[in-house]
């Protein structure tokens, strides 16, 4: 009896650590398939903070809040199913899809750019100035979101397509909920950072004032180099999309030229090769990216843009 008993408890331990196992292998492809992703998440995070501008402030939270529960719904709702889907029966297509997702990325990083250089305002109010109801806000926001959502799900499938049907389902719910977390907790705290300036720069102590003050004079700055930083993100992560696709597709001719350079450089650096090879291979794909967002930005301006003026 008491063997018997024994024998269970070993069983039980090496199922426990089987389980154990997996769950560490499904957060270790979790954290990966997140940092994949990583540079779609922070032109979310930079895209979200537009459209609670000039909002009543008690207003700024409950909108983050509704945008964040529509975003999660993209992703586990719609996304999730869909490309699992497609991971299941139809695996090739994904370097295609990923190829125009990387095509919409460099669209959108490359119309950041021309807009900034043309001057073009990005503001989200009405043709009188008004801002549009909340309904529209959100309704537009999750738009927004239903597009990157796709291509963090689809990055973060194409890290983990070489596991089973389940463990893709948990690895990518579990992704979906993290990003969405992450992302709508950061612009929360991001939207409220000028009101806690606001509410230190009343306090009777000179350092605890000053520093509210230094707050809200340097969330302006802050916005704007997140912009910087997520319009660089989008051509990075969409030009590298397309350099990697079109080697996947059989059309070496680009990447190979990238690769040599990323190895050049790394090869004269010394220790610092990997960090400059690195470098070499992220600014080669933001060309990229610039150039074929360019492309579709011009053909997009030449054809949609100019019919839409039109009328």
């Amino acid at each position: 009896m008491a063997g018997g008993l024994v024998a269970l408890l070993d069983d039980v331990a090496v199922l426990a650590r089987a389980a154990a196992a997996s769950i560490d292998d499904i957060g270790m492809a979790a954290g990966r398939a997140s940092a994949k992703a990583a540079g779609v998440v922070v032109d979310d995070a930079a895209v979200t903070p537009q459209y609670v501008r000039g909002l009543a402030a008690e207003r700024e939270i409950p909108i983050v809040r509704r945008i964040a529960l529509g975003s999660l719904r993209n992703k586990l709702l719609i996304l999730l199913p869909v490309v699992l889907l497609l991971s299941q029966f139809l695996p090739w297509l994904l370097t295609p899809i990923l190829m125009i997702g990387g095509c919409y990325l460099a669209y959108e990083g490359a119309e950041k750019v021309w807009a900034k250089v043309a001057g073009h305002s990005d503001d989200h109010t009405t043709d009188e100035g008004a801002l549009p109801d909340e309904d529209t806000i959100v309704s537009g926001a999750v738009r927004t979101d239903f597009i990157l959502s796709a291509e963090i799900m689809v990055i973060s499938l194409n890290e983990v397509v070489d596991q089973g049907f389940w463990a893709r389902a948990i690895i990518l719910a579990v992704v979906a909920v993290l990003i969405t977390i992450a992302v709508y907790g950061f612009v929360g705290l991001l939207v409220k950072m000028d009101d806690v300036g606001l509410k230190l720069a009343e306090r009777p102590r000179a350092g605890v004032a000053r520093f509210g003050r230094g707050l809200v004079t340097a969330m302006p700055k802050v916005l704007t180099a997140l912009t910087i930083v997520g319009t660089a993100a989008m051509l990075w992560v969409g030009g590298h999309i397309l350099l990697v696709g079109s080697e996947e597709l059989g059309l070496h001719a680009v990447y190979d030229v990238v690769h040599h350079l990323e190895e050049a450089a790394a090869d004269a650096t010394g220790a610092l090769g990997g960090v400059v090879g690195w470098s070499v291979n992220t600014l080669a794909s933001a060309l990229i990216g610039l150039a074929v967002g360019a492309l579709i930005v011009l053909v997009m301006n030449l054809t949609v843009h100019r019919g839409k003026s039109a009328h």
